[in-house]
């Protein structure tokens, strides 16, 4: 081990498997610590894939989503841990209706970030993964799990917040995680047009619109890990409930994403240390402090 440690804070089970996974399993494999931390349980979430969609499923949906969890977690070589708060659903409706009584979105912003930092404190991470301020889409649980990391970020190394959440840990850097690059899009359906073939996300370009705004340009660092790419596929494929193996997540050939977009894209929102942007490691600039932390602590121990 390096002593160096990822922590990537996600609302549901399969996020990790949707943002960020194939990074996940590159630090993973390469020897660092990488915890996941599921804030809820997805016990409100649908069942998305049609041959899951079967007697049993809906009523077992909290147990079943802990297996899955635990299933993508071995395809990713990562921890995981669960945080125990309540899936608040996707409203839907205008006006949209009013969120279940006591679920995660409507949690005391200062108790769910205790909770966090009890993690934070006790896995002491040198980065966190989390969502931007619109939770990457506005699920209500996206936009809460945003604010709780940042306010966790901030809270876990001051001994007088949380005094009982444990000793305090100063987090190093925080990332947003960012998927939706159009770019990215677009050069692999210029690909699927020179081949003469019809491309099988144009939807998701279809959807774009100018006021979603080039989230590229917000990005400062990109992570190779083409390598990894299927065990992302294979942690996303261990969701069932939520996951169509025939669906359009699969659609693009590895061999082609790899070879033309093989990263993954973050932005760097909150650091305290300096680094240099563009970044192609989410450790560039602690590595020689963190390692030279865990020598001097070595030695005290002998």
């Amino acid at each position: 081990m390096s002593g160096l440690r990822l922590m990537a804070v996600h609302a549901h089970p399969d996020d990790e498997s949707s943002k960020g996974a194939a990074t996940m399993a590159r630090y993973a494999d390469e020897g660092h610590e990488v915890l996941v931390v599921t804030l809820t349980g997805g016990e409100r979430g649908d069942v998305l894939n049609p041959a899951m969609d079967i007697p049993g499923v809906v009523e077992r949906m909290n147990e079943i989503r802990r297996e899955e969890m635990a299933q993508a977690a071995r395809a990713l070589g990562v921890q995981q841990t669960w945080l125990g708060f309540i899936d608040s659903g996707l409203p839907e409706g205008d006006p949209l209706p009013p969120l279940p009584e006591g679920s995660f979105a409507l949690v005391p912003l200062e108790e769910s970030t205790e909770a966090l930092v009890k993690v934070v404190r006790e896995f002491r991470p040198h980065v966190m993964i989390t969502y931007d301020e619109n939770g990457g889409y506005p699920h209500p649980d996206h936009i809460r799990c945003h604010q709780v990391s940042m306010a966790a970020y901030e809270a876990a190394g001051k001994a007088d917040r949380f005094p009982d959440a444990g000793e305090p840990w100063t987090v190093s850097k925080l990332y947003y995680t960012h998927g939706f690059i159009r770019r990215r899009l677009e050069l692999f359906k210029e690909e699927y047009d020179q081949r003469g073939e019809a491309f099988p996300l144009q939807d998701w370009i279809d959807r774009w619109r100018p006021e979603h705004g080039d989230i590229m340009a917000r990005v400062t660092t990109q992570i190779q890990c083409g390598k990894y790419f299927a065990n992302r596929d294979e942690a996303l494929r261990a969701h069932a409930t939520q996951i169509d193996p025939n669906g359009v997540f699969f659609a693009i050939p590895l061999e082609l994403q790899r070879r033309i977009w093989p990263t993954e894209e973050y932005e760097l929102a909150k650091t305290r240390v300096k680094t240099s942007i563009p970044e192609t490691d989410l450790f560039a600039g602690i590595t020689d402090d963190a390692l030279a932390g865990v020598r001097d602590a070595r030695e005290t121990t002998k």
